[in-house]
């Protein structure tokens, strides 16, 4: 079957040239076909065009939120890092007061902190673009995670640390160092010669020769737990120091404080006097470790 053709008369100006074109019904629609295509993809370029001029304040705004992001981000990693410089300082600290105490470090304390403690590359530099960020957060995430485990374990050895600090500022205070009164030593601590029967006998303390009425101060921090009569010593007093330690005075002539008493070191306890089996006014001293009798000359530093 043939195809149709249609004619078209060119007629110019001169009307005795006539020319007569013809063209085929496939020709004409192929290039209608052109025409619905152009005039379509220009209207697809047109509201395209005002499609991105309307969106150009919303993407504006995001970018405006990106860039807070950065902000943010990079300010987050240099909280991180300075926290992570605080931490390394506190624990070189805690290890300083260990060394001069003479106190081991513990184990998972140097299993936290030998990683050094340092951030990731990520969060040196952060990333233009903004896909990149989530591997930054992750990395945050990791190091805030090393930074609470840390935290954990340096508080856990700040506490024991303190613990033990007080335990032995305790035991030290604790610890008679003072004499508990003025005088001399007139009978030292050992096997000595009787006075009174004139045998070798053990003196279980040492005899400070004083006058009459000498104040008597306790030499280390304790408990009054007895203040009455007690045998040759007369009147006597015995102070619990806790950890093993106790001291005990004889032959006193007035207490100044009463059994159950809380005492510091230095508070003035009681008088020497001359009662019990004495042959002079002066103190007779004593000091017990765990229930055995010690020289007190070696607990007397002043």
């Amino acid at each position: 079957m043939r195809s149709k053709k249609i004619s078209f008369l060119i007629v110019p100006e001169n009307t005795s040239n006539v020319k007569q074109v013809k063209c085929s019904r496939g020709f004409l629609a192929v290039i209608a076909c052109f025409l619905v295509i152009g005039f379509a993809g220009v209207g697809y370029v047109f509201h395209d065009y005002f499609t991105l001029k309307a969106m150009l304040p919303s993407v504006g705004a995001l970018a405006d939120e990106v860039t807070n992001q950065r902000a943010q981000l990079q300010l987050y990693a240099q909280k991180i890092r300075a926290l992570n410089s605080e931490m390394e300082t506190l624990h070189g600290f805690e290890k300083k007061i260990r060394v001069i105490a003479n106190v081991e470090t513990p184990a998972d304390q140097d299993a936290v902190f030998g990683i050094g403690g340092t951030l990731d590359d990520d969060l040196e530099t952060l990333p233009a673009l903004s896909e990149s960020h989530a591997n930054v957060v992750r990395a945050m995430h990791a190091n805030l995670e090393q930074l609470e485990e840390a935290s954990i374990v340096q508080k856990r050895a700040f506490s024991e640390l303190h613990d033990y600090l007080q335990d032995q500022r305790s035991l030290l205070a604790s610890t008679p160092a003072v004499s508990p009164t003025t005088g001399w030593v007139s009978s030292g601590f050992g096997y000595r010669i009787s006075p009174f029967t004139g045998h070798r006998e053990f003196h279980r303390g040492m005899d400070i020769a004083t006058r009459q009425g000498t104040i008597i101060v306790a030499p280390a921090d304790g408990v009054v737990t007895f203040a009455g009569i007690k045998g040759g010593l007369g009147k006597a007093m015995v102070i619990d120091h806790g950890y093993g330690k106790v001291t005990r005075y004889g032959h006193i002539s007035e207490w100044k404080v009463q059994a159950g008493k809380r005492v510091k070191r230095g508070d003035t306890i009681a008088l020497v006097g001359n009662t019990g089996r004495s042959t002079a006014p002066h103190l007779h001293y004593e000091v017990h470790v765990n229930g055995i009798p010690v020289n007190p000359a070696k607990y007397i530093l002043d």
